[in-house]
């Protein structure tokens, strides 16, 4: 078992500009997030935001800290969110045990010392997806299922963008300090997410692409509305956006994703719109 973490720095976005394909994957890509019997953690200074995968197999894998964090456990400053994408599982929190089977979440707050993920079945292991932001106060764990979550029906298949937005770890399901979380379903025949695209200036976000078929992918698209650029995915892959980013996608499938947010705010609707008809 292992910690396997690396780092990533803010990026200005006329110097994005400039950045070719390869530069751009390199910087925004998570491109290996799910290996067995690891924890792989990037540690992004667009808002302090952490974005990980945890596989545990034969062995319970506890979240260890990691050296940016000049912590003494990892959740020392830091809320977690937690959001299970594959087989049964359970994460155990200071000695409770929570269940987490598919599409489960979890909400862990600041000053909890143990986290421990574990599988049911190490033959369809669980894929434990991992957000994390710096937090000034303590809240509750809560487990919330996907029963639980409060969700909005937007798009339509006209438009290829029907889709079901399940919000989980949002203000008015769970108390957070800052960290949201979320998971977007397309509808069959449905490719488009987030369209029209926004920004949110007071917020950086991450999107995790999954349940794309074998052989599938998805055109994730960032950059300034006037100047965009894009990046081809597979699945159990994410991508940082920065604050001044747009973050939408098309995929030769529909697909699912789980997009987290840290900033300044818990208010899901500050978002300034783009329309389609001026992206650049």
């Amino acid at each position: 078992m292992a910690t396997i973490y690396e780092e990533r720095y803010s990026y200005h976005p006329d110097d994005f500009k400039l950045y070719g394909t390869e530069k751009i994957r390199k910087e925004f890509l998570v491109e290996k997030l799910m290996e067995a019997g690891n924890i792989r953690l990037v540690y992004s200074l667009a808002e302090r935001f952490i974005v990980g995968g945890a596989v545990p197999v034969n062995n319970a894998l506890p979240l260890e800290t990691i050296d940016p964090l000049k912590a003494d456990y990892f959740c020392e400053r830091r809320e977690l969110g937690v959001i299970n994408v594959a087989g049964a599982g359970s994460v155990v929190v200071d000695g409770v045990e929570y269940k987490m089977n598919f599409k489960d979440a979890l909400y862990i707050g600041k000053g909890n010392k143990e986290v421990l993920f574990k599988s049911d079945d190490e033959k369809s292991p669980a894929h434990f997806y991992i957000n994390s932001a710096p937090a000034h106060k303590e809240y509750p764990v809560k487990h919330v299922t996907m029963g639980d979550a409060n969700v909005l029906h937007l798009g339509s298949l006209e438009f290829s963008n029907e889709r079901d937005v399940n919000q989980l770890l949002i203000n008015g399901v769970v108390e957070t300090c800052q960290l949201q979380m979320g998971m977007t379903e397309l509808k069959t025949g449905s490719v488009w997410n987030t369209m029209p695209p926004h920004l949110h200036s007071r917020r950086n976000e991450v999107y995790f692409y999954f349940d794309v078929p074998k052989e599938q992918a998805v055109c994730h698209f960032m950059g300034q509305p006037d100047e965009t650029r894009h990046i081809w995915m597979q699945n159990e892959q994410a991508v940082i956006s920065p604050s001044w980013s747009i973050h939408a996608a098309a995929g030769t499938s529909n697909y699912i994703f789980i997009w987290g947010m840290a900033g300044e705010n818990l208010d899901y609707t500050d978002m300034d719109v783009i329309q389609p008809n001026e992206l650049k």
